[in-house]
Formats: C-alpha cells, sequence, structure tokens
C-alpha cells in the first residue's frame, strides 16, 4: 500500500510539473512538402550566396560573454517561446547571419579558459594568458613588472589610429575584462582602480584599467556600468548616495578627466539624461548607470536604466556620422553571470536581449559597408536535454522521472551552486519552481560558482569579407579578419579585390554599364574568331 501511495504522489507531482503533456506538432509540419519546401528555399539562398567583397568601412564585434552553443539553442527557443511559438523552430537574428565557423577558445596557459584572456585573443589578434589583458603570453598575471614590452593593440585601437569612430557598449562595468582588453594593458584583470593595486601590494609603474580607459585610447562613446572606479572615495554615488562611494585613492574624479578637452561631450549617469543625448549633436558620450555591473535585464528599471538594444541605438547613431566609419565593441555581459550562479532563466533572458541589440544594430547599418561578428568569448557547463515534448518550456521539466523517481529540469549544470543533497537525496522539482528568476538549478558538483566550458564556441558573420569566417578557428583569427576587412592594421594595403566604397545598388546604372562593356567585349571576341576561321 505505502508503495503504492508514492507511487501516486510521484505521478501527481510530474504531471503538476507539466505545462505541456503532449507534444505542440503544428499540422504542417506532418505533411513531407513542408519539409521539401523549407529545405529547396535554405538550397536556393545557399546557391545564390556570393561572397561581399566590399572594404568594411564599419566593425562590430557583438560579444555573448559565456555564450556557448548550447546557451545560443536554449535562447532561440525561449525567445519563440515567448513569441507565443513552440521554439524550436524560431531563429535568432544570429542564426540569419550567412557565414559560420567555430572558434577555440582556450588560453595559452590553460585549458579552461576566462574573459581577459580571451578578450585579449579576439580584440587584438594574440593568444595570452588566463587573466591577463591586453598582454602577450610572455606576461604573468598579477606580476606588474612583466607588463612592460608585452603590451598588443586591439583593433578598437587601431580603427581609432585609422581616423574612425569607436565606441564600447557592455552590460557589465566598463573596466571589466572583455571590454577591457580593447583599451587596457593589464598584468591582472581585476585591478579595477588604483585601491585594486593597494589591495594587491602592486609594486611599479602599472596603472589600473579605469586609468587606462581614459588616458589609452581616444574612445567616443562608453556605455555601461562601473562608476565605482572613476570616483574618488570621497565622492558619493549619484544614485545611492548614503549606500556607495567611489573607490579611488587618487583623488581623481575620472570622468572630468575624460570630459576635459573634448568637444560636443557628455556624461550621464541615469536613462532621463541618456534620453536627452542629441546623437547629431554629440561625437563623445559616457554612460555609467551603475557603480558595477548594470543591473540583469529580467531586473532592470525601465526608466532609470537603458537597455543593451537602447545603448547600441545611441551609440551607432553618434559612431556613424564618422565618413572614416566606425568601431563598435558590443557585450551582453551578464549571460555569463547568470551562469556562474547557476540561474539560467537569468542567462538566457539576458542572450535573449542580446539578440535583440543585433537585430537593432542590423537596422542601423547596412551590410553592403557593415561587417558584423557575433560570438561568444568561453562556454559554460550548462546542458539541455532530457526527454522532453516539442514546445515543452526551456526552464521547464523532463517528461519522465529521474532513477530516484523525482522530476528533473532539462536545463543543468555539470558543477555548481545548484548541488544539493537533502537527507541522501537531490530536492524534487516542477516547474513552477524552476521557472522562478532566482530558481538554482541542479548541478552535479558542489561548487561556489560554476564554471567556464572548454568546448569551441560559435562564430556568426554578415557584410563584407564575412565569407572569411569559416571552418575551426583559433580565437585570435577573429580580430584578424576583422582588421583586414576594413584595411586595418597590419592590412592597411587593401587587396584589389575590395572596393574602396560599396555600390549602394548592384543593379546600379555602373553597373549595367559593366556588364555591357563585358557582353560587347564577348561579341567583339566571337566577331574576330569567325573572320579567322
Amino acid at each position: 500500500m505505502a508503495l503504492l501511495q508514492a507511487s501516486l504522489v510521484s505521478g501527481l507531482l510530474l504531471l503538476l510539473s507539466f505545462q505541456w503533456t503532449h507534444s505542440v506538432i503544428p499540422p504542417e509540419e506532418e505533411d513531407p512538402n513542408f519539409w521539401n519546401v523549407k529545405a529547396g528555399d535554405a538550397l536556393d539562398r545557399a546557391l545564390r550566396m556570393k561572397p561581399n567583397l566590399h572594404k568594411a568601412k564599419n566593425l562590430i564585434l557583438f560579444l555573448g560573454d559565456g555564450m556557448g552553443i548550447t546557451t545560443v539553442t536554449a535562447a532561440r527557443i525561449l525567445k519563440g517561446q515567448m513569441a507565443g511559438q513552440t521554439g524550436e523552430e524560431y531563429s535568432l537574428t544570429m542564426d540569419k547571419f550567412p557565414h559560420l565557423a567555430l572558434s577555440k577558445t582556450y588560453n595559452v596557459d590553460q585549458q579552461m579558459p576566462d574573459s581577459a584572456g580571451t578578450a585579449t585573443a579576439y580584440l587584438c589578434g594574440v593568444k595570452a594568458n588566463y587573466g591577463t589583458l591586453g598582454l602577450s603570453a610572455a606576461a604573468r598575471r598579477g606580476q606588474c613588472s612583466t607588463a612592460k614590452g608585452n603590451e598588443v593593440k586591439s583593433v578598437l585601437h587601431r580603427a581609432r589610429m585609422a581616423g574612425k569612430s569607436v565606441g564600447i557598449v557592455t552590460t557589465t562595468r566598463v573596466q571589466h575584462a572583455s571590454p577591457g582588453a580593447a583599451y587596457s594593458h593589464s598584468a591582472d584583470r581585476s585591478w579595477y582602480s588604483d585601491a585594486e593595486l593597494k589591495e594587491d601590494n602592486v609594486v611599479g609603474d602599472c596603472k589600473d584599467i579605469a586609468y587606462q580607459l581614459v588616458h589609452n585610447t581616444d574612445i567616443n562613446v562608453i556605455l555601461g556600468g562601473g562608476r565605482q572606479y572613476m570616483l574618488p572615495q570621497e565622492t558619493q554615488d549619484p544614485e545611492y548616495p548614503s549606500k556607495v562611494n567611489g573607490s579611488r585613492l587618487d583623488k581623481t574624479n575620472l570622468i572630468d578627466v575624460w570630459l576635459k578637452n573634448k568637444q560636443n561631450a557628455h556624461y550621464v549617469w541615469n536613462k532621463e539624461e541618456f534620453d536627452k543625448v542629441d546623437e547629431e549633436k554629440t561625437d563623445y558620450l559616457m554612460g555609467l548607470f551603475e557603480p558595477k555591473d548594470t543591473e540583469y535585464e529580467i531586473d532592470r528599471t525601465k526608466e532609470t536604466d537603458p537597455s543593451l538594444t537602447e545603448m547600441v541605438e545611441k551609440a551607432i547613431k553618434i559612431l556613424r556620422k564618422n565618413p572614416n566609419g566606425f568601431y563598435l565593441f558590443v557585450e551582453g555581459g551578464r549571460i555569463d553571470h547568470g551562469h556562474h550562479s547557476s540561474k539560467a532563466k537569468r542567462a538566457l533572458t539576458e542572450a535573449v536581449e542580446f539578440d535583440n541589440a543585433i537585430a537593432k544594430a542590423l537596422t542601423l547599418t547596412s551590410d553592403l559597408d557593415t561587417l558584423s561578428v557575433v560570438t561568444a568569448d568561453h562556454s559554460h557547463v550548462f546542458s539541455f536535454g532530457g526527454y522532453s515534448a516539442r514546445g515543452n518550456p526551456v526552464l521547464g521539466v523532463s517528461r519522465t522521472l529521474a532513477a530516484d523517481d523525482k522530476p528533473f529540469t532539462t536545463a543543468l549544470y555539470g558543477n555548481g551552486p545548484g548541488h544539493r543533497i537533502v537527507n541522501g537525496s537531490r530536492p524534487s522539482i516542477n516547474a513552477s519552481m524552476s521557472t522562478d528568476k532566482d530558481y538554482r538549478q541542479q548541478s552535479a558538483v558542489p561548487m561556489d560558482s560554476e564554471t567556464h566550458g572548454i568546448e569551441d564556441v560559435a562564430i556568426f558573420a554578415h557584410g563584407p569579407m564575412a565569407h572569411l569566417f569559416h571552418g575551426v578557428q583559433e580565437q585570435s583569427y577573429i580580430a584578424h579578419a576583422m582588421a583586414y576587412a576594413a584595411c586595418i592594421d597590419p592590412y592597411t594595403d587593401c587587396p584589389p579585390l575590395l572596393d574602396p566604397t560599396p555600390d549602394p545598388d548592384p543593379d546600379s546604372c555602373g553597373s549595367n554599364q559593366s556588364n555591357l562593356v563585358l557582353l560587347m567585349l564577348a561579341l567583339l571576341s566571337s566577331v574576330f574568331c569567325l573572320f579567322s576561321v
């Protein structure tokens, strides 16, 4: 009797945990013709695809921090379900990019990479050691003396030297590892301000990352978090005056330093000020919306903080005024933070917003002159599987019980803080629990923070020279391909195939005249052949 009761209870729990008990099968998908037509359309597009050999006037690198391929898949289905679909058939904006490659993410000294060494690779074109920024692998983490002479320059810096406008947009602090490699050379990614230098007893002439943000490269647009590292300890934060002060020991307000001697420059720290910025009258904009990282998109107060999409739109509208073009680095940085905390809903909603930002950028640029690249620095030990029917919620549970007769979520982690054993068994779970934004997905191995993964990540590319992204590449290849596409140092000698400026209309008069000339030459050749017989 007890066994029967236990089985009934388990069955009831499983039933309650389902949001879909049966597959949601679209009727049209039962017809073979649906798949034949779909494949035919894809094949036709593939056959018509030609390399875009124009020179890239503009470069945009979208970096999903921690956005492994499993995260891309789960975010795709989630975004589709948010749009009222079953989700599996949905396509993210990045999914529609025509060229795809894989990136090997290891650091020179570590199999499992971190965001600093990887950022040095994809931004500077040189693989580096774990925890170091903008330095070759000859530098050692935490050793200030090894930085001098081992600096490597980012494509962002080289683009600025070539006369382009440049910008950084991130949902993390702007001094964080991913954006930090665009402008700094630091033997340790954690040296955000001079306070961290003192804390680590750093000896030598090393400058903190916030200082380098202001002094190393003339950056036009800087949007994200990180106010604390720009302000002196004596200065109260404008948003949280009773809770947060600046962290700088040198009594320097780096925001004022950045604004000094700049024309048409603005600093903002809230959305009201941000919205008032006139892009047509602005050449420089710094927006720091939190003391450290910005809020998760799922927590963001829309009245006070701009979204990643809104920041990207503002940045492009300012940068694109430069007739020489622009370079923009965009990071969805809190995908990584959500995964580290084993809170999949936070990570995946960040990935959805990241894709929204990519979509907005495409509406503001042209694939004739703008190379857009989407990639990740590394993955996470995030898995997505189990027995689930079509349309099963991404954050839901499997349709079968595990060997311990308890439900389990299809989203899980290999390690992390979600590991829990109570009375010799893991806790039971249902969909109403697992869809909460602060639910920690269960983990196989207990750790305070879930770790990065080691496998390759995807590169999606769209626009001029996007076909350079193919096969399996070292992560450092990304910077080289982007620099080559825009003829930026060290690839300043543009090959003949790269047009200086793209033709806005491939069917324009100029194009037709070229075709007519070729036709006439062919006819003349035929006539000569005829008379020579």
